[in-house]
């Protein structure tokens, strides 16, 4: 399709393509959305009259934005039905990521983070996203949303509250976190529940999304002793049959386990330092389909 186009078009709008996808993904939460999304904007670029175009960048971001809005406004009335809690849809970095890529991913990015986003209407998502984690200008904003900076500047900081006031301010290094996953493994697998317990919050809680398709928990499970159990349970349960690695979802190490070969989970952990307060758990196959196999 991009040979039929003009390659200085192409070409800008390939230097954008990761920006865009992450709006986009961070308002969604889906990929395929998210894609779908960009590549709408692509068609659209390429049908503008760019010599009234001022700022490419601006222009795609705000197309972006807005077919992400008008995206999201379905989607939250389609997800009042969804069976149990819903999760985004984790995304699994290559084993070799490009400086790009770990740029694109090291801003708010986390598991937690994008749950902490549902709580925005679409519009507070769009301008909190745009102005705090994408640097964008009021002025820019505003032309976006059609709404005075005035307007955006209190969009914006009502969003900001919602969100800083319920994030864990605490961000685990890579290597404390990844540490902290080999221990909850190794106590699983050895069936070591006090081990296992004390790497728990007393108020620690699992969010399990299986969209109905697999079994999951429909509620949060709150409790380390309850959450032990669970993973003590699944680990007897299947055995030899349950493989795991580590690997970077959303930015952070998180564990991905495998039954039989075939994706089985994703996991996402936060930590205040010491213990583990909540974990985050795909298991809807739908939201695991990008997730490779392994022998």
């Amino acid at each position: 399709m991009a040979a039929a186009y003009p390659a200085r078009r192409v070409a800008v709008f390939e230097e954008l393509r990761r920006r865009l996808f992450g709006i986009a993904y961070r308002m969604i939460g889906t990929t395929a959305d998210a894609e779908d999304i960009v590549q709408e904007a692509y068609l659209r670029w390429h049908q503008a009259d760019t010599e009234e175009i001022r700022s490419a960048e601006a222009w795609l971001v705000s197309v972006v934005t807005r077919l992400s809005i008008d995206k999201l406004r379905k989607a939250s009335v389609e997800r009042e039905k969804y069976i149990g809690p819903w999760l985004p849809e984790p995304l699994i970095a290559s084993t070799s990521p490009t400086p790009e890529e770990e740029l694109e991913t090291a801003s708010n990015l986390s598991m937690a983070y994008m749950v902490l986003l549902e709580r925005l209407t679409p519009v507070e998502r769009a301008a909190f996203l745009l102005h705090d984690v994408f640097d964008c200008a009021y002025p820019l904003i505003a032309n976006i949303l059609r709404k005075s900076e005035a307007a955006c500047r209190q969009v914006v900081h009502r969003a900001r509250q919602r969100v800083r006031s319920e994030h864990s301010r605490f961000k685990a290094s890579d290597a404390a976190l990844r540490s902290l996953i080999n221990q909850f493994m190794a106590a699983a697998d050895a069936g070591d529940d006090v081990t296992l317990l004390s790497l728990f919050a007393k108020d620690a809680t699992l969010t399990s999304d299986g969209g109905g398709v697999v079994p999951a928990a429909r509620k949060v499970v709150h409790g380390r002793s309850r959450i032990a159990r669970l993973y003590l349970l699944l680990a007897k349960k299947l055995g030899t049959r349950l493989r795991a690695e580590i690997l970077t979802i959303n930015g952070e190490p998180g564990l991905v386990m495998y039954l039989d070969g075939t994706p089985l989970a994703a996991t996402s952990f936060e930590t205040d330092g010491e213990s583990i307060t909540a974990l985050y758990t795909v298991l809807n196959p739908n939201k695991l389909q990008r997730v490779s196999r392994i022998n």
